[in-house]
């Protein structure tokens, strides 16, 4: 009897040591030799050209997931379409900063809970170094929350969250109210690759945010794409480039419209990555050729909730 419960108990343990040993890509359904890639489009719902891109990628393209910043004036349109049944993988674009000279938002969350986050116009500050300087991690939290939830009462089925220009990422008390975020509403989270941790003297935050329960990709591309030069070119090394296992690659696809000129001066570099990414034939047949599996938040997170 001692014999078999020991037997049991080994059998037991060895399942549990295979399970950990699982890499995400196993999780999710796939072999560990698989590469798996996520393009995510920061910014939607910034704009009306924004908007009118990612929709058309995600229909027709090659665009799997989007993040909406939901203090923006365009957010309307693309809780529309969220609801409209279209294929839409949406999370929400955490949004603390507003840094286009002309056009401007303010914050979902009242205005006295978050006072900090607001210049002397009332608009969100320009910088993410402004934030620092006048608002807390409290206060990025109350807002954080605050958008999550405009996106969730408008009926969008929200798969994930990241941080617009790293504002919830580049300070330890930020993080920590970012972590809480994802934890709160159980989402997965953008999170930097080991590499870039490393890079930045936090070798072990990955593992700690892992230990939660949070799940993120095993990679994700954090090289500029102005250091290096031409759109297509950039993002065809990448491709060419990619480790089994689950790369996250963001994105600001975006159509040319006068509207989208006058709003910034990176334009050409956003319409250039639509274009990339909706219906270009060298792309497609290098994403085949490569065997490259696109996916989007919404595995993830179903794996999370589980």
């Amino acid at each position: 009897m001692r014999k078999m419960l020991r037997i049991s108990i080994l059998i037991l343990l060895t399942g549990l040591q295979l399970s950990f040993a699982q890499t995400l890509a196993e999780k999710l359904g796939y072999k560990n030799t698989d590469k798996l890639l996520i393009v995510n489009c920061d910014d939607v719902g910034m704009c009306h050209s924004a908007n009118v891109a990612v929709m058309d990628a995600m229909v027709n393209g090659m665009i799997t997931s989007g993040t909406i910043m939901t203090p923006c004036p365009w957010f309307n349109e693309i809780a529309d379409f969220a609801r409209s049944g279209a294929k839409s993988d949406l999370g929400v674009h955490l949004t603390h900063t507003a840094e286009w000279k002309h056009y401007r938002w303010g914050t979902v969350a009242s205005k006295n809970l978050v006072s900090g986050l607001l210049d002397p116009q009332g608009y969100m500050w320009e910088s993410v170094e402004d934030v620092y300087k006048h608002a807390n991690a409290e206060q990025a939290y109350i807002e954080g929350k605050a958008q999550i939830q405009k996106a969730l009462d408008a009926g969008i089925d929200v798969t994930h969250i990241d941080s617009h220009m790293g504002t919830m990422q580049h300070d330890p008390e930020y993080y920590q109210a970012y972590v809480k975020l994802a934890k709160e509403y159980n989402l997965p989270l953008r999170m930097p690759s080991q590499s870039t941790t490393e890079k930045f003297g936090m070798p072990g935050l990955r593992s700690q945010v892992s230990s939660m329960g949070l799940i993120f990709p095993d990679y994700f591309v954090y090289e500029e794409l102005h250091n290096y030069g031409e759109v297509k070119p950039f993002w065809t090394n990448i491709l060419k480039n990619l480790k089994p296992g689950v790369t996250e690659i963001y994105i600001h696809a975006a159509v040319t419209t006068d509207e989208l000129k006058a709003i910034t001066n990176s334009w050409k570099t956003r319409s250039k990555e639509y274009e990339t990414f909706n219906q270009d034939p060298d792309i497609k047949k290098l994403i085949e050729d490569e065997g490259i599996v696109l996916i989007g938040y919404r595995p993830l997170r179903e794996l999370q909730r589980k």
